[in-house]
């Protein structure tokens, strides 16, 4: 594979998604072909995944159920639409992808980070982003953007701390490829580091 494959992360309310898309316009701009996908979601499939996931009721949905669904949805992007994009020497870049189950299941949740590393490489056949952007802003007020909508955004304030720990663990153990970018109070100005940082190692 030829292309760029990035990746957004962060807790919720971060403002990754419109960070993304302004990415993705940004390279747009540039003349580069590029491709916004968000995970789950994207594909038939991975839409109704989650569906499932986000708008259950929390009780519905059990802890091995949550992982290997969103696993479910991670396989059928990535054979669907990443795989093919990259060949075609496209930029990838996915809201989500296999560091929100490291901090999300993992880090936050109850199943073993271990676990989770060998179920991921099986669904993604070991596919790794080559940049990753990790959001970072004030829980709370993180939460308080997000509006707590969904069954993810509504596991309370100690679940968020420690997915954001999770992050932490994750840009440290990943110094290469994971970059924190703190959010600022200007969109253009949180963009603005996104650009340079990836500029940092990409010519385009």
């Amino acid at each position: 594979m030829s292309g760029i494959f990035v990746t957004f992360e962060g807790i919720e309310g971060s403002g990754k998604s419109t960070q993304a898309n302004l990415f993705i316009e940004w390279l747009k701009d540039k003349g580069r072909d590029a491709l916004f996908l968000r995970e789950p979601g994207s594909t038939k499939l991975g839409e109704k995944i989650r569906d499932a996931l986000l708008f259950s009721d929390s009780s519905e949905v059990s802890d091995s159920a949550e992982l290997l669904l969103f696993l479910a949805a991670r396989a059928q992007i990535v054979e669907e639409k990443v795989k093919p994009a990259l060949d075609k020497d496209r930029i990838v870049v996915l809201d989500r992808y296999s560091d929100s189950t490291f901090a999300y299941q993992g880090y936050a949740g109850i199943i073993p980070v271990a676990t989770i590393r060998e179920m991921n490489y099986f669904a993604t056949s070991g596919l790794t982003p080559d940049i990753t952007f990790i959001l970072d802003v004030d829980i709370e007020e993180g939460l308080k953007r997000a509006g707590c909508k969904d069954r993810i955004e509504n596991k309370g304030l100690d679940f968020h701390s420690k997915v954001r720990d999770g992050y932490y663990r994750l840009a440290q153990d990943n110094s290469n490829r994971i970059f924190i970018v703190k959010v600022q109070d200007s969109l253009q100005g949180t963009q603005s580091e996104i650009r340079r940082l990836f500029s940092s190692k990409f010519v385009i």
